[in-house]
């Protein structure tokens, strides 16, 4: 074994990481030569499920509020590392990614006392508090923004996509994912994604755009999450309204929508690389307010509009107003494509395994 990729919690952790184990097969690396390191969420099933071994830790994170959980976080911790430093010696571990969250720490801490080489990658505009303090150690950080608050060593490459997303042509997929989905080819798609946080305020504003909606026809393709689907029968007559639990070939998704509503997650990335223009709605959750400078770049690049969770009442509006411009839309796509970088995860592959020559 000579790779360990610790990625765990939330899509925005976990896909990066994925795309990283992708790229070091393209590059050669057996399969059996990357060890993937997480907890009990999604992680557990989507690494093994793409055929990659998994090492699974209790991973938690320090609580904001003041809990006696708090106590037990460094017992925590140290039984992570030593479960991820056995890893490193059994398997021969050369090197070592941290890709934020929880799980950072401990491999990190590994890594270190290991003697494995130590490599970060952060996929938001604020440094999230586990890879502040991991980047101190590794040899070298990669960044999915120019500039990443308290990553002042960072090497901007952008944020890893799968390589369905990165190499996507839209032109050629968009009739497949039009059938797939059964939507017609003569309207526009609005599609809207909540992300494994925040889907609750995005299903709500969907729901109330569709209600309201009062311009020429649209259809929107809704990724609900798990448990909320409903019915597709729409309030109104001018909406016509897809819904799916989840999508595990978003390649399809991003084919078939013109604009997306969604969260302005790590994910932002897929967007930029599949030149998707987009409304972001930052979420308050995370580390730093990371959402609002994620949205803030694509915004400042012409790629999206950023809509504050307060004002989710002009959504039907802002949405009439880019949707239904062809010449807006295609500003927006070129705004995409400046900042896109679809190479990210090929060059992370690709300074894994510098370290190990």
């Amino acid at each position: 074994m000579t790779f360990l990729i610790a990625a765990a919690g939330t899509g925005g952790h976990v896909f990066p990481g994925l795309a990283v184990g992708e790229a070091l097969l393209a590059l050669g690396t057996p399969q059996e030569s990357i060890l993937y390191v997480g907890g009990d969420r999604l992680e557990k099933s989507v690494y093994p499920d793409s055929g990659f071994a998994f090492l699974e830790v209790e991973v938690r994170g320090l609580q904001r509020s003041m809990t006696r959980r708090n106590l037990s976080l460094p017992r925590v911790v140290w039984r992570a590392r030593d479960a991820i430093k056995a890893a490193i010696h059994e398997r021969e571990v050369k090197v070592v990614l941290g890709m934020g969250g929880y799980v950072t720490i401990p491999a990190a801490l590994a890594a270190r006392s290991s003697g494995s080489g130590l490599l970060v990658a952060e996929q938001n505009a604020g440094g999230g508090l586990a890879n502040r303090v991991a980047s101190r150690w590794a040899t070298r950080t990669f960044t999915s923004f120019p500039h990443t608050e308290g990553l002042e060593r960072g090497e901007w490459v952008g944020n890893p996509v799968r390589r369905a997303l990165s190499s996507l042509n839209r032109a050629e997929a968009r009739p497949r994912a039009m059938a797939h989905y059964g939507l017609d080819p003569g309207y526009p798609v609005l599609g809207a994604v909540g992300g494994s946080l925040g889907a609750g305020v995005i299903n709500a504003a969907v729901e109330d755009l569709v209600t309201r909606w009062e311009w020429s026809r649209i259809q929107v393709l809704h990724l609900t999450g798990e448990g909320n689907v409903g019915t597709d029968e729409s309030p109104s007559h001018a909406v016509h309204w897809v819904q799916r639990a989840f999508e595990d070939r978003m390649e399809l998704f991003y084919s078939a929508c013109d604009l997306v509503v969604a969260r302005a997650g790590g994910g932002v990335a897929e967007l930029t690389v599949t030149s998707t223009p987009s409304i972001l709605i930052p979420g308050e959750f995370g580390s730093s307010g990371h959402q609002a400078a994620n949205a803030a770049f694509l915004k400042g690049a012409g790629a999206a509009e950023v809509l504050a969770q307060e004002r989710l009442d002009r959504l039907p509006g802002l949405v009439s107003e880019i949707l239904l411009s062809p010449e807006r839309l295609e500003a927006m796509r070129i705004g995409a494509r400046t900042i896109a970088k679809p190479d990210a995860a090929m060059k992370i592959a690709e300074a894994m395994q510098e370290l190990v020559r």
